[in-house]
């Protein structure tokens, strides 16, 4: 008797300056998982401009372009501090 077999995907970790868009070399917001089992690294600008066709051949898509939304934290200047 064969033992049963179980796959989960794991959770994506969260993308970092080193994780560059496969297309331009920019740091990458977007991951998508390819049916095929493949990764593709996009920025914002060619995640955008190539959702429509991603989305139809991703298991999953990651997308952390909210981020370049985000307030970066104030530094007090020499005054303040």
């Amino acid at each position: 008797m064969r033992p049963q077999v179980t796959t989960a995907l794991a959770p994506s970790s969260a993308l970092s300056a080193a994780d560059r868009c496969d297309r331009c070399g920019a740091q990458a917001y977007v991951r998508v998982t390819l049916t095929s089992g493949g990764e593709l690294l996009f920025c914002a600008h060619h995640g955008r401009e190539h959702s429509d066709k991603l989305r139809n051949i991703a298991v999953t898509i990651h997308d952390e372009t909210g981020r370049l939304e985000a307030t970066p934290a104030a530094v007090a200047t020499e005054d303040e501090r």
